[in-house]
């Protein structure tokens, strides 16, 4: 959608936008590509948010690969639009492929620090906060307790 809509008129299309397009991918099964990012601050918190559209659930920034677009570049600018966040520093965590909506889907997971508070854009992103990664908020999305799960196990054997 496109960020000349007004933020409320945005908020207001964004659940139909979802549902319209978790339809589709059953629908057609075409292969998509994602990333999401763990970002955490200087303390080692967990940055989580919550979107205007779908489950509300805890996530992670992130989003839709674009056609040719590199994912480390998805994630930077994921993160940028959404949070108004630049990263410091991101590193690939894993790749996963799953079943998202009925369609095959890659997703690419990274890990970032950050310095920076975010500022969710109220638009997709309602509220963003940090949460110890010992201790995070329920009730925590599936999708993200799988990227989770894989960075926490990044530093294991």
């Amino acid at each position: 959608m496109s960020a000349f809509l007004p933020a409320p008129l945005h908020r207001a299309l964004m659940p139909l936008a979802h549902g319209v397009r978790h339809y589709w991918r059953r629908w057609r099964k075409t292969p998509i590509a994602g990333v999401s990012v763990v970002v955490s601050n200087l303390s080692g918190d967990v940055l989580l948010l919550k979107h205007s559209y779908g489950p509300k659930v805890w996530c992670l920034p992130g989003g839709g690969l674009r056609p040719g677009e590199d994912p480390i570049a998805a994630a930077q600018r994921e993160v940028r639009e959404e949070l108004g966040i630049t990263l410091a520093r991101i590193e690939p965590v894993a790749v996963i492929e799953e079943v998202l909506s009925g369609a095959p889907h890659t997703a690419h997971i990274f890990a970032a620090t950050c310095d920076q508070l975010p500022r969710p854009d109220q638009r997709e992103v309602m509220v963003a906060r940090f949460f110890p990664s010992h201790s995070l908020p329920e009730p925590l999305g599936r999708v993200t307790r799988v990227r989770i799960d894989a960075w926490r196990a990044r530093g294991r054997g």
